[in-house]
């Protein structure tokens, strides 16, 4: 056995129709759909070093730093996966990550690093057992892999647009791990939107989304919320494919409210908006109905607040986030993102 090196980038992802609830284990009660992004992403670069501890031995670093609450997460995964990398319990694992964005503030920090880990798995596989999948097939298990670690992480593995969980009369769709949708059931105008995530609070979020998926288990709308997704997402399909702009704005803002309307309404109740997030929203609506710009707004399981646009009008968007949001300080920052390629192996 020899030193091995391998390492990734991968995207996060902003869902336009949400998961939110989940059936054990890690099988979405209802399927989603997410725009894969550019900026927004984990590096992770992973050393792999024989070891006679004959156990998951890993020593994890963010940005720099070991990270015992992180470790803490990942050896929990990588002793769930022992029986299909048996080479876990014979090599020590240095993996080292960083992140373009705030990690656990709602811009699925979870699913750009459980993404990059399971890729640099599958690589590491590659070279210890000397293995190599086809192309297809590789992606394919490291979304399924990937979802077992962080469900929206499965998504995370495609480019462009990506649907995960079963939806009828499309059978190539899986519980088990994410599809890419098809470049020709995607209208032009959507293969290049942009992503300006506006930053209203970088810290921490309250609750967990892994918390917060188990509080669907006896919430009073979830049978009808689990429905209603289900209709939103043939219905945004549809749009997205016809380039229905109007229509693929309607659902997301829905699905966007609904999603924390979910929080506010289980028990414990979590609201993670903040007035900030409510004054953008209100911007974002004003905004397009002056100046008939096609923006809209998405939001994660926090306070901050994706703008999705056209990149037609990205220089509109941009004189007018400026001029409204960052000179006067309305924001704390900024990150200006677009739909992405997804991720990319980071060679020697």
């Amino acid at each position: 056995m020899e030193n091995l090196k391998v390492g990734w980038t991968s995207p996060s992802n902003i869902a336009l129709v949400k998961y939110w609830g989940k059936i054990p284990v890690q099988i979405p009660a209802n399927p989603s759909v997410s725009f894969t992004l550019s900026k927004a992403k984990t590096s992770m670069t992973v050393f792999a070093s024989p070891s006679n501890l004959k156990a998951v031995d890993v020593d994890f670093y963010f940005e720099g730093e070991l990270n015992e609450k992180f470790k803490t997460k990942i050896v929990k995964f990588l002793e769930t996966e022992v029986d299909r990398f048996p080479w876990l319990k014979e090599f020590h694992l240095a993996i080292n990550s960083e992140n373009t964005f705030p990690h656990s503030s709602g811009i699925a920090s979870s699913a750009s690093s459980m993404s990059a880990l399971n890729l640099c798995l599958l690589s590491l596989d590659e070279k210890i057992t000397g293995h190599r999948a086809l192309t297809e097939d590789f992606f394919r298990e490291a979304s399924d892999l990937s979802r077992k670690a962080s469900g929206s992480a499965s998504r995370s593995v495609y480019p462009l647009l990506a649907t995960w969980g079963e939806i009828d009369n499309l059978p190539e769709t899986s519980n088990l791990f994410a599809t890419p949708v098809k470049k020709n059931e995607i209208h032009e105008a959507f293969k290049s939107f942009c992503d300006a995530i506006l930053i209203v609070d970088a810290g921490e979020k309250s609750v967990s989304s892994r918390a917060g998926h188990a509080l669907m288990d006896n919430h009073p709308f979830a049978i009808e919320r689990f429905k209603r997704a289900r209709y939103n997402l043939n219905k945004l399909l549809a749009a997205m494919k016809t380039g229905d702009m109007n229509t693929f704005i309607e659902v997301v803002e829905e699905e966007a409210l609904m999603l924390h309307s979910l929080m506010m309404t289980s028990n414990p109740s979590y609201i993670l908006l903040k007035p900030t997030s409510l004054l953008l929203i209100e911007k974002i609506r004003e905004f397009r109905s002056k100046t008939n710009i096609p923006v809209c707004f998405t939001i994660d399981a926090g306070p901050n607040i994706h703008l999705l646009y056209p990149a037609e009008f990205k220089t509109d968007v941009h004189q007018w986030l400026q001029k409204d949001l960052v000179d006067l300080k309305v924001v704390q920052n900024i990150i200006y993102d677009e739909v992405g390629l997804g991720p990319e192996q980071i060679k020697d």
